[in-house]
């Protein structure tokens, strides 16, 4: 149950939820109850945010194709024509309890390029304080997979951080996270709260079977952790449920709720760790990592004995411990992967030597650098 006093809340709402069982078409009824949910909400003095998943299945309807289609040019057709029809829905929907809709299209790399990210974040924030609720969605029609979030559940995770929210509420059409995958054990039972993602927590979740949907459980617990380590609070419950955002926030206990780290981090490097991609890995010594760790500082070329990747200067990559091949942390490097393969082992000084150039002492410096491990406090 969310305990947690809310001012800012991200609804997510997947496919599964609005789809009509008998059509597979959008099912107005539940488009209906999700406006009159969220508009009580904000009567209430909440700012709401609505990330709708759904463009796809209603093009498919529109288009009258029996299957979904399973490559990215065919399903990026049918978002083309589904998502003014999605968010036509909405519109008409809120706009009978008078409420302002605006609608939102990301990619992965609007958020993944800082200017980009501030804002598309300053357009939600002025959205929000005019007192619209905003309809996001992922780009599908021009998304491929180097653009995409991956599905819904990621991208909401995202937004939440970016707008600072103290709630994400994720509606599925499951109703919650069970202990283990309920279509296939009759005795699994839902996990009322999650206090921290460990492997049994990850081994309770599972993939979709469905053609209509992306991701199942586990891409929601990844979304989880984005969320819990950002500080905020998440809820996965069923969406067919006509009153469950309400009692959601009335603190009744619905769903499965994870809840947020105590430690958070500052906004830039929640956006490392959180939103950008990783392009590469370079694995370090004991002594590269007692140093980037205990000691707060850059990691250097010396610590440096193995590069993986493809990687260009600002990209983000993932940092490893050469000994027990356990992944640091994240960070954005000051070098291109080719370069810091020519100087992986070697002092600073030797730099300018080995490159004919220098961009600087350190790889990835200590203010872009994002840390798994607890130790990390900034």
């Amino acid at each position: 149950m969310v305990t947690k006093k809310i001012k800012r809340v991200v609804v997510k709402v997947g496919s599964a939820v609005l789809m009509a069982k008998d059509t597979k078409s959008i099912d107005d009824t539940v488009i209906r109850g999700i406006a009159k949910q969220l508009s009580l909400l904000h009567n209430s003095g909440l700012e709401v945010i609505l990330v709708s998943s759904g463009a796809v299945v209603a093009g498919i309807h529109q288009l009258k194709i029996k299957l979904a289609p399973d490559d990215i040019s065919g399903k990026q057709a049918a978002a083309s024509v589904g998502q003014s029809l999605l968010v036509g829905k909405y519109e008409k929907y809120f706009s009978k309890r008078g409420k302002t809709v605006a609608q939102i299209l990301l990619t992965h790399a609007d958020l993944s390029n800082r200017n980009r990210y501030l804002n598309a974040k300053t357009t939600l924030m002025i959205l929000l304080k005019s007192g619209v609720i905003p309809i996001i969605n992922e780009n599908d029609t021009v998304s491929v997979d180097e653009l995409k979030f991956g599905d819904n559940d990621a991208m909401s995770a995202m937004v939440a951080d970016m707008v600072d929210a103290e709630l994400l509420i994720i509606l599925s059409d499951v109703k919650g996270l069970y202990s283990s995958n309920p279509t296939n054990n009759p005795e699994a039972k839902i996990i009322d709260v999650v206090d921290k993602i460990d492997g049994h927590i990850k081994n309770s979740a599972w993939k979709s079977s469905s053609a209509w949907g992306s991701g199942g459980m586990v891409t929601k617990i990844e979304a989880a952790e984005r969320c819990m380590s950002s500080g905020i609070e998440m809820v996965i419950a069923e969406g067919k449920n006509t009153s469950v955002i309400k009692k959601i926030l009335e603190g009744k206990k619905v769903g499965t709720t994870f809840k947020p780290s105590k430690d958070r981090a500052g906004a830039k490097k929640r956006w490392i760790a959180h939103t950008l991609k990783r392009r590469g890995k370079i694995y370090i010594d004991n002594g590269a990592r007692e140093a980037v760790i205990s000691k707060h500082r850059s990691l250097l070329p010396a610590g440096i004995v193995k590069v993986e990747g493809n990687f260009l200067r600002g990209d983000a990559i993932s940092f490893i411990s050469a000994e027990d091949n356990r992944e640091i942390g994240v960070g954005l490097v000051n070098y291109d992967s080719k370069d810091i393969a020519r100087i992986q082992g070697c002092h600073t000084s030797k730099i300018g030597e080995c490159l004919g150039f220098r961009m600087g002492d350190e790889v990835i410096h200590r203010d872009n650098m994002v840390f798994f491990t607890g130790d990390d406090d900034a």
